[in-house]
């Protein structure tokens, strides 16, 4: 069994800056994908950003290329997700996602956190 276990949300200005982290636990996750994905009030959950086992490869989607960072460190079992001049649109509950492939990792990963909370305020 995988555990995600997720923190580093709160409230932040829009212009700031946030970094999120995720633990993983329970089994060796180095050559798992890992990804990150939002859902906000009244809207469907959508992928965020994803990161190969080697960290040699990001996906990001549209509205946050250039603005967030993902990145893991595979010794502590943790993915990243810096995200910088952040956006009252970004506010949204944050979910990291684990999958032994990059393609499902993106879209229908085997195994999800529970969520933090992220609210940028205008």
């Amino acid at each position: 069994q995988v555990r995600l276990v997720e923190s580093g949300g709160g409230l932040v200005q829009a212009g700031g800056s946030r970094r999120l982290s995720c633990v993983a636990s329970g089994r060796t996750l180095v050559t798992y994908s890992m990804a990150w994905f939002r859902q906000a009030p009244g809207k469907e959950r959508e992928f965020v950003a994803a990161i190969t086992w080697t960290g040699g490869t990001t996906y990001y989607t549209d509205s946050v290329r250039g603005r967030f960072t993902i990145s893991r460190d595979n010794a502590k079992n943790t993915v990243y997700l810096q995200m910088n001049r952040l956006k009252p649109e970004d506010t949204a509950v944050y979910y990291c996602a684990t999958d032994p492939s990059i393609v499902e990792v993106r879209s229908t990963p085997d195994y999800w956190g529970q969520g933090t909370q992220v609210t940028v305020s205008s």
